[in-house]
């Protein structure tokens, strides 16, 4: 009986001292502006079957101590508290990591791998990491086996994702020759930035067909867990709805010989059977950078348009790629990807949300692009070329319906340079701009201005330069072009 006594009085006090200690860490948490985890959500304890722990795109859960992920760009996602965590991993694999937004970086190794060389401050975190896609040449062990946190730490959900956007394609979509992969490749950077979930359903080197040489092709392994062997598990499409789906393939095909007839029927079918696994998606099929079976990508595009389907888009990428963005003759290098993400996230966005009010600010911060080695001017005032040395060429790049993309590229055709700029333009109807990158556009009524950003102040003697805007209808017909107050001779 002395004995129970005593046991009970230790829990009491213990249970005291716990809740005393839980308070303190609620006030210093409340006292530091961060949010307070429910009891729920702080008992994630860091292994694969945590719930607070997100795995997005296509993972292996059949073992619920290690979770593979299929294809490139799967990646998991987590909160955490403490300052530390580590990976427990069986062999051996390379992966990237980013806490709290920072920059990936690249960490190889098996067993246990410390993600926090450097302690972190106090508080609560958010994870991401992404493995390298076993594919080719590489046999990495991409298998995750839990988290090692801090005594006392543990694992929340963090901030819910609004949208998930599925990358579909080849080499190119997998990141081959940029420096981090998959993270590095402009599917992966599109989704960070606009903060929508995102996986990318690809390997090296397929195509969109079949061919009698054995190229692997979507048309037939997409709809499969992994993307290898045909006959191999087929994907459960319920595990997650797709927002959107943006396909670039077609890279390939042209060298395994497929004709354009058996390109454009396939595609048409590919459009088809995605639809009928995601009937609420936007669908959006990508011209190939290098411009293979452009015409037929368009092609089954608009068959889908025409079947009733409005949320099929064709993206024309015409002059997307910057000279020196390619790492060979046709994978995008780092510059490259950039300069992709920098043009299809706001399309991706404008499609993907409820199109603004005339008077309603961007809801995507327009795109940023690095600055080119030769600096602006800062002193000059500007100068005009003579009347009609200027020409404009004006294209819709994106059409979904209810808005549009368009890229102009300002043309200096006079013997001199022309030392910071201002477009105006009449816009059709009531057309509004809703985005816009590497210019800044204002708008009243109808007349809107575009007017350089630093680094593309100098238009050279003879060259050009370019921006892109989103609007909230598809409507052509831009007019009245004029170049620091002179009209253009002409714009297309």
């Amino acid at each position: 009986m002395r004995l129970r006594t005593h046991l009970g009085a230790l829990r009491n006090a213990l249970t005291k001292t716990r809740t005393a200690a839980l308070i303190a860490v609620a006030a210093g948490v409340l006292a530091a502006g961060l949010p307070v985890l429910s009891a729920e959500a702080a008992a994630g304890n860091g292994t694969p079957a945590d719930s607070n722990i997100s795995f997005v795109g296509r993972w292996n859960k059949s073992n619920a101590s290690a979770y593979v992920p299929y294809w490139a760009g799967a990646y998991l996602r987590v909160g955490f508290t403490g300052k530390t965590v580590k990976l427990r991993q069986r062999n051996t694999i390379q992966l990237w990591a980013s806490i709290d937004g920072r920059a990936f970086t690249s960490f190889t190794g098996s067993g246990t791998i410390n993600l926090t060389p450097t302690a972190l401050a106090a508080g609560n975190h958010t994870l991401i990491v992404s493995y390298r896609q076993v594919a080719g040449s590489y046999t990495g062990d991409a298998v995750f086996q839990g988290l090692i946190l801090d005594s006392g730490a543990g694992t929340f959900t963090p901030p819910a994702r609004p949208k998930l956007v599925e990358f579909v394609g080849d080499s190119i979509t997998a990141g081959a020759t940029s420096s981090q992969l998959a993270v590095t490749d402009y599917g992966f950077k599109v989704g960070e930035r606009l903060g929508y979930d995102h996986t990318q359903i690809a390997i090296g080197g397929m195509c969109l067909a079949e061919t009698t040489d054995g190229c692997w092709a979507q048309a037939t392994r997409y709809w499969m867990s992994s993307g290898g062997q045909a006959g191999t598990d087929q994907w459960d499409f319920s595990r997650y709805t797709a927002d959107g789906v943006v396909i670039n393939l077609g890279t390939n095909d042209k060298s395994h010989g497929v004709s354009a007839a058996t390109f454009q029927a396939t595609y048409t079918t590919f459009l088809t059977r995605i639809r009928a696994k995601f009937p609420n998606a936007k669908l959006f099929a990508m011209r190939t950078f290098i411009g293979r079976y452009a015409a037929e990508t368009e092609a089954a595009v608009r068959a889908r348009n025409a079947a009733g389907d409005a949320n099929v888009f064709y993206v024309d990428t015409t002059g997307w790629l910057p000279s020196g963005g390619l790492s060979d003759s046709v994978h995008p290098n780092d510059a490259g990807h950039q300069a992709i993400t920098d043009r299809l996230a706001p399309l991706v966005s404008a499609a993907l949300t409820t199109t603004p009010s005339p008077t309603a600010a961007p809801t995507t911060p327009a795109p940023t692009t690095p600055a080119p080695t030769t600096p602006a001017p800062t002193t000059a005032a500007p100068t005009t070329p003579a009347g009609g040395a200027c020409a404009v060429t004006y294209r819709k790049t994106g059409d979904w319906g209810t808005g549009a993309q368009f890229d102009v590229t300002l043309s200096n055709t006079s013997a001199v340079p022309v030392n910071g700029w201002t477009l105006t333009w009449s816009l059709p109807g009531s057309q509004r701009i809703t985005q816009s990158w590497n210019s800044t556009v204002t708008q009243s009524g109808a007349a809107a201005t575009a007017v350089n950003v630093s680094w593309n102040a100098v238009i050279p003697a003879a060259g050009s330069t370019s921006f892109g805007f989103v609007t909230d209808s598809p409507l052509d017909g831009a007019t009245g072009f004029a170049l620091n107050g002179s009209p253009c001779a002409a714009a297309t």
